[in-house]
């Protein structure tokens, strides 16, 4: 347990990232996406959907080139595609 000031105990508690996707949603918060393999390059926007697949709808979304600071606003109808490689499979011995 954490401890704060005149000894009032203040108790972390763990969030599931959907829960918390879905408060950035009710708060019409901005968010910034980092990209896995373009570690460069981000997309900030505000999220107004979502799936149970954490696949992201962005409203005023721009992508965020990190080295010259430059910001692209992406156009409607516009999408970025996030594709990790599947995990590698262990053959049996």
């Amino acid at each position: 347990m954490a401890y704060r000031g005149q000894g009032q105990k203040v108790q972390k508690v763990m969030v599931q990232p959907i829960n918390l996707i879905f408060r950035y949603l009710q708060n019409r918060s901005r968010i910034q996406v980092w990209l896995y393999e373009q570690v460069n390059m981000r997309i900030e926007g505000c999220i107004i959907g979502f799936d149970e697949y954490m696949n992201l709808v962005l409203d005023d979304a721009e992508e965020v080139h990190m080295k010259t600071k430059n910001r692209k606003p992406l156009d409607k109808g516009h999408s970025a595609r996030v594709r990790c490689p599947p995990p590698e499979t262990i053959s049996p011995p």
